[in-house]
Order: structure tokens, then sequence, then C-alpha cells
């Protein structure tokens, strides 16, 4: 058995402060070596402070608590490793995410006025092969990173070639309630396979313009356009369409995605 030492020093040894490390005890994720049962007062083994410094590096990390248990009764070296693995994994996801917030930001302050040009587009009725599902605004990247591939994956396992860039239609619900109905699309020409439904889109017509760059800052392409059709057109019921010109399948930089927004007016 490792020597013990009391609380107070097993802060000064591991920089958990006391108030910590009592709540580590109460939750179960590092509990005292000892515990007197006149005094209720804590000791804690010297071997135990490899654990403490993980704990503590974790927590630097924002791991949450819940997860850091998972870590520290993990039952293997390796199982302890994937789980920290995928952590960090989220994490730069997360740092990616946040410098191309960053980014838009400055494009925003640098370059407040976009010129854009604006168009109209007779769409006809068209078929396509689709995945539909009701998607919350704060998901839709993660959601469409899982339905295109499955989409051009599905078609391309069947032999079915697109007549046209994937797409995909987002009703008003996705923009006033954060959560609404989302069709991913790609065109075909005869049946859908089996694993995508089939769905046949009306003709309309509607205001276009491009987006040009990242989603991120697709908000201000949207802005531009609405404001076009409020002051130029009248609207027509419909969700707004995008159409993935060029997108994330096609290029690795998201400065190179080239977007289509078509916005339902009347004829």
């Amino acid at each position: 058995m490792s020597t013990s030492v009391p609380i107070g020093e097993f802060s000064r040894l591991t920089h958990l402060s006391v108030k910590m490390l009592r709540h580590y005890h109460e939750i179960g994720l590092l509990e005292p070596a000892e515990v007197d049962a006149a005094t209720s007062y804590r000791r804690y083994g010297v071997g135990q402070v490899p654990t403490a410094l993980l704990i503590a590096r974790l927590r630097h990390l924002d791991m949450p608590l819940p997860e850091i248990t998972t870590v520290v009764r993990a039952e293997s070296e390796e199982a302890r490793n994937a789980i920290i693995a995928e952590h960090l994994r989220r994490m730069e996801e997360e740092l990616d995410r946040t410098r191309e917030i960053v980014g838009s930001l400055r494009r925003l302050l640098s370059q407040p006025r976009i010129g854009y040009e604006f168009g109209r587009s007779d769409q006809p009725e068209q078929r396509v092969a689709a995945i539909v599902d009701r998607v919350s605004r704060d998901v839709i990247d993660i959601w469409c990173a899982e339905a295109f591939p499955r989409l051009y994956g599905t078609l391309g396992a069947a032999g079915i070639a697109p007549r046209g860039p994937g797409a995909a239609t987002y009703d008003d619900t996705f923009f006033t309630d954060d959560i609404g109905e989302v069709v991913a699309y790609v065109p075909i020409a005869g049946p859908a396979p089996s694993g995508l439904q089939e769905l046949t889109l009306p003709a309309g017509r509607f205001a276009t313009t491009v987006h040009h760059g990242s989603f991120t800052d697709i908000d201000r392409t949207y802005a531009a356009l609405g404001s076009y059709v409020a002051e130029r057109e009248t609207l027509a019921p419909g969700p707004v369409r995008e159409l993935y010109l060029v997108g994330p399948g096609d290029v690795p930089d998201p400065a190179d995605y080239t977007t289509e927004l078509c916005w339902p007016i009347a004829g």
C-alpha cells in the first residue's frame, strides 16, 4: 500500500484544491485512500497522484466529469486512450469551427457590403432521390455531412447517375423555430433506389443569387436575397432551395464552395 498524506498535502502535490478534491470524492471520481470514521478527515495515497494529474489535465480540456469518470475507470490503457482521442477530435472540430466564425466576423467587419447579382429562374418539376428529416439548425452541418455521402453512395451502388447537382430544401420552421423539415436530394431520371425516398419537386419560379465560400457566411447571402425579394418581388409559399454547385464533395477548401440560393416568388 502506498504512503498516504492528508488532503491538504495531496492538494499541494496535485494542484487540485481541497474543495475540488472533496467534490471529486462526493461524485465518486477520486475517492480517498482512507477516511477517518470519527472525523471524516480524508487521506490520499501517493499512488493516486497520476490519476489526480490526469483528471486535472482532462478538466483543462473541458472534458465533462461523467466522461472523465469513464476514462479513470477504463479497463485498459487502449480503452482510456480511445476516449481521450475522441474528446480531442471533438475539440479540434470545435476549434476549426471557432476559427471559421472568427474569419466570418472579420470579413463582415472589413467588407460590410458585398455586390450580389440577382436573377430569376423557372425551375421545372423534378424527380429526385431524397433523404427527408426534421433537423435542428444547430446540427444541420452534421446532418448534411452524413446525408449527402449516403445519397451519393446509395445512387452509386445502384449505378444511377445524378441528373444535376445535389441540393436541399428548408421549410419556414427551420428558420423561425430553429427546427424544421429538410430535404436533401439529388435529381434522377428513373426510380430511386432502395434506401432513398423518391419525390417530385414541384415546378416554380425563384429569385436567385450565388453564394461563394464557406457556409458560415451564407446568412449574409440569405439576407441580401431576402431583402431583394422583399423590395422587388412578390413572395410565394414554399421552401427555400440551396443548390450545391461546388460543395464539400468536390473541393477540400470551403472558400471554393459555390451555392445557388433559390427563393420562391410569384410568377
